[in-house]
């Protein structure tokens, strides 16, 4: 008889979460569908997505999952817009927020000298948000359904976490917020110190930063990709409300200040870039979480969401300071942002690398 010790984990085995400005193979997008998202809006979310569709295929493949029914209308509506460098993925889901149910990536370095850098996934556990919307418990299966297109071993963790609620810099710094990751809906069981260690365990991190409450109008209870993101080592983007009397303008102040007393996983004060917030973009009365921190690096550019604003372009040069080797591009995203979200949380990149063998 021969036993066996505990199965190791991605960080025992050499691996961590990539920074998202490092190579990427490809981007995963999930073509919309569902009409309780996007109210009288689904034909312009998909005009949406096929205009980031161009600047991302330029330089990089995109992975575009669609519904069975929809296949062969995707097919020619990427067809009609003349692109190329685009894989579909027919499978069976409900909506498109692929960067909270889909696949987390994560690479180690080749063992050999000159070796190809290798690839994994970590697959969490998926509940709409706290239980928030039944009929999307349902996109949990979609990572089964789209099986050896993942292009990387997969492992599963027992715990609820969405892509949109971390951010890391890839050298052993994740940014998350207490009022997602520290929600009774999420991991009941779990306290910050439990949810800290598998964090590192499964992500190859070393430090969590915690920032505190996300923006108003977010359903997912704070997600971090809406309000500070890294741009670079050692540099944050962060969300700032100008109007002392928004709601706003408390949570986003009270995380600044955080920020500026933080160091990263190798003992650096952070740097800190400020971005406007938008104005603000209501449905039937109700405040979108519409944001630019919300923003989608890719090989060839970075997908800056705008909404028509005067903060588009200060964002825009903002973030273009930051991005030295790839221009800043407004997307349009007043229409996405009335599904809750924009094109980070609409997308999920797949880092360059090869499958590991494990």
């Amino acid at each position: 008889m021969s036993l066996r010790g505990p199965t190791p984990t991605p960080k025992d085995l050499g691996f961590r979460m990539p920074a998202e400005w490092e190579p990427q193979e490809s981007v995963w997008l999930v073509w919309p569908r569902d009409p309780l998202t996007w109210p009288d809006r689904v034909e312009k979310a998909r005009a949406t997505f096929l205009a980031a569709m161009r600047h991302i295929t330029p330089s990089q493949r995109v992975d575009l999952v669609v519904h069975h029914d929809l296949l062969a209308d995707a097919k020619k509506a990427v067809a009609d817009a003349s692109l190329r460098n685009v894989a579909f993925h027919a499978v069976d889901h409900q909506d498109s927020w692929i960067r909270d149910y889909g696949p987390l990536y994560l690479v180690r370095q080749g063992k050999t000298p000159g070796a190809a850098r290798e690839r994994m996934a970590v697959r969490f556990g998926f509940n709409a948000w706290g239980n928030k919307y039944e009929s999307l418990l349902k996109d949990q299966g979609v990572i089964a359904q789209l099986g050896a297109a993942i292009a990387a071993p997969l492992q599963a963790v027992e715990m609820v976490l969405e892509g949109g609620s971390l951010d890391v810099d890839g050298q052993g710094t994740l940014l998350t917020t207490k009022q997602c990751l520290l929600n009774e809906n999420r991991n009941p069981d779990m306290d910050q110190a439990a949810i800290e260690a598998n964090l590192r365990a499964y992500l190859g991190v070393e430090k969590v930063l915690w920032l505190g409450d996300g923006i108003e109008g977010d359903d997912t209870d704070g997600h971090v990709d809406d309000i500070t993101r890294f741009v670079a080592p050692g540099v944050v983007a962060t969300c700032v409300e100008e109007d002392r009397n928004h709601p706003n303008f408390k949570p986003l102040d009270e995380n600044l200040w955080a920020l500026q007393n933080m160091t990263d996983a190798h003992g650096r004060p952070l740097r800190v870039v400020e971005l406007p917030m938008p104005k603000d973009i209501l449905a039937e009365g109700e405040v979108l979480p519409a944001s630019h921190g919300n923003f989608l690096i890719t090989n060839g550019a970075v997908l800056m969401p705008a909404f028509g604003g005067p903060s588009d372009d200060v964002a825009q040069r903002r973030l273009q300071q930051c991005f030295k080797d790839r221009p800043v591009v407004k997307l349009p995203c007043a229409d996405l942002v009335w599904g809750m979200g924009a094109i980070h949380c609409l997308s999920q990149q797949m880092p360059m690398g090869r499958p590991a063998f494990l």
